[in-house]
C-alpha cells in the first residue's frame, strides 16, 4: 500500500506567490528561463535554473551552478519571501486551465515505495537529466520539482477533498500569465492529515509516475548517497497525486525531416500494406479514437487507420506510438530508435496541429504525424505489467508550478 506523509512546506508569503511560481525547470531552456525571469527578482527559476544569475557561458550542470542554487534559495528565506510551515501538513492543489479542473494532492512519498515497485514507472531514465537534480537536491537542500503521480479514484478521498475546498479558504488563488488558475489550500488539521495518510494506506495499493521520472529517481539516489547522514525528510520526495478521473492527457505528435528517399506518392503507396489512407485535403486531421492518425505532408493532410491484424495486442504493441513506430517510422522512414535518432522530433499536444504544419511547411521538416493520446488505463496497463512506453508518449497539463511548494531535506531550513 502508499506510504505518504504530511511535511513542512517551503512556500512563499502569500503575496508574492504569483510572482514566485516558476513553469518546471525542464519545460525552459537557460535563454528562454532568463527571459521569463527577467525583471522578477521572485521568480523561483533563479533557483530552479540559476545559471540565468550567471555569465552566459556558465555550463548549466558546473559545480558553481548549484552553489548559485544554494545561494538564492537562502537569499530568498533570509528576505521572507519564502518561508516554512510550523507544522506538517498536507497541501491540496487545484490548476484550471480553458475551463477544465483537476485536482491533487500535494505529499511526500517514501523512497521505499519507489524502490519497491508500489511507486509504478513507464519511462527509462537518463544519466545526465538525474544527474543535474541528484547536484541541485545534495547542494540546495530541496527537492524543488514535483514529481506528478496518478492513482485509481478512491470515493472517501475525493470527498474529503471537495469537502476541504467548499469549506476552507485557500492560501494562494492567483491567474498565471499563461491563464492557468492555481489554487492551493493547506490541510492542517490533524484528524484530516490522519484520514489521509490512512485512506492511502489501506485503499491505495500503489501509484503511477505520470511526469517526473527523473525527479523521482534523483531523489531515491540523494538518500542512498546520503547513508548515515540520510534524515527523515530525505525517506521521501515531493509528489502531487492526482486521482486517475482528473487527469488528461494530451497527444504526443511526431515530425520527421526526411522521407529516407521516398517521394511522397512512395510513401503513401508502401503504408498502403498496413493502413486504409485516405487524402482529406486541407484541413486538419486530429484523431477522434485509437489507431487512427493524421498525416500531413507536401501541403496536404491524411488521414490513416491501422489495419487490424497489423499489430500486437499487448499493452505495448497495442499502443499507437508502438503501432506508428513499427509499421511506418522504422519500416518505411528506417527511425529504428526515437530516444537517439536526430531525424525525428516531438511536439506536444499543447502547441496544436499547427504547429505541425508550420515545422513541414517551412522546410524544416517533410512530413508530420498526429497521434490519439495514451489513455490513463493504457499507462496503467504498462506500469502494472513492469514494461516501458516508447519515449515521448505522454504529455500532461496543465503543469504543477515550481515554488509554491518545495520539500526541504535536511531538517532546517
Amino acid at each position: 500500500m502508499a506510504i505518504i506523509v504530511p511535511f513542512k512546506a517551503l512556500r512563499p508569503q502569500a503575496q508574492f506567490a504569483k510572482q514566485v511560481a516558476a513553469r518546471p525547470y525542464d519545460v525552459l531552456n537557460s535563454k528562454e528561463a532568463k527571459a521569463e525571469a527577467q525583471g522578477n527578482p521572485y521568480s523561483f527559476l533563479h533557483i530552479t535554473k540559476p545559471e540565468i544569475d550567471l555569465p552566459e557561458e556558465t555550463d548549466q550542470y558546473a559545480a558553481e551552478v548549484y552553489l548559485k542554487a544554494k545561494d538564492n534559495l537562502a537569499a530568498f528565506i533570509q528576505r521572507d519571501v519564502l518561508f516554512r510551515e510550523n507544522k506538517p501538513c498536507y497541501y491540496i492543489y487545484r490548476l484550471i486551465m480553458n475551463g477544465r479542473s483537476q485536482t491533487g494532492l500535494v505529499c511526500g512519498s517514501s523512497v521505499e515505495d519507489y524502490e519497491k515497485d508500489v511507486i509504478k514507472k513507464h519511462e527509462f531514465t537518463r544519466p545526465e537529466k538525474e544527474n543535474d537534480r541528484i547536484n541541485h537536491i545534495k547542494i540546495s537542500g530541496a527537492q524543488t520539482g514535483n514529481v506528478f503521480l496518478a492513482y485509481r479514484d478512491v470515493a472517501a478521498m475525493n470527498e474529503l477533498i471537495e469537502k476541504w475546498k467548499a469549506d476552507k479558504s485557500p492560501i494562494y488563488d492567483f491567474t498565471a500569465d499563461d491563464e492557468i488558475q492555481h489554487t492551493i489550500w493547506v490541510v492542517n488539521d490533524d484528524a484530516a492529515i490522519a484520514n489521509i495518510s490512512n485512506l492511502f494506506a489501506t485503499q491505495v495499493p500503489q501509484t503511477y509516475i505520470a511526469d517526473g521520472h527523473h525527479r523521482a529517481a534523483s531523489a531515491a539516489k540523494v538518500r542512498a548517497a546520503l547513508g548515515d547522514a540520510s534524515t527523515e525528510e530525505s525517506d521521501y520526495f515531493l509528489t502531487t497525486l492526482f486521482p486517475a478521473s482528473e487527469l488528461q492527457i494530451l497527444d504526443y505528435n511526431r515530425v520527421v525531416k526526411d522521407l529516407n528517399g521516398l517521394s511522397v506518392a512512395e510513401l503513401l503507396e508502401k503504408i498502403k500494406e498496413d493502413f486504409q489512407v485516405k487524402l482529406v485535403g486541407k484541413d486538419q486531421v486530429k484523431p477522434s479514437q485509437l489507431h487512427v492518425f493524421g498525416m500531413y505532408a507536401d501541403g496536404n493532410w491524411y488521414e490513416l487507420t491501422a489495419k487490424e491484424g497489423t499489430y500486437k495486442t499487448d499493452p505495448i504493441g497495442i499502443l499507437d506510438v508502438t503501432i506508428l513506430s513499427d509499421n511506418l517510422l522504422d519500416k518505411h522512414l528506417g527511425i529504428k530508435d526515437q530516444r537517439t535518432d536526430k531525424r525525428i522530433d516531438f511536439v506536444g499536444g499543447i502547441r496544436g496541429l499547427g504547429e505541425l504544419q508550420k515545422r513541414v511547411d517551412s522546410g524544416e521538416m517533410k512530413v508530420a504525424f498526429s497521434l490519439y493520446p495514451v489513455t490513463m488505463e493504457q499507462l496503467f496497463d504498462i506500469a502494472d505489467s513492469g514494461n516501458v512506453m516508447p519515449p515521448k508518449s505522454t504529455w500532461f497539463e496543465p503543469k504543477l508550478r515550481d515554488g509554491l511548494l518545495t520539500h526541504l531535506i535536511y531538517n532546517e531550513a
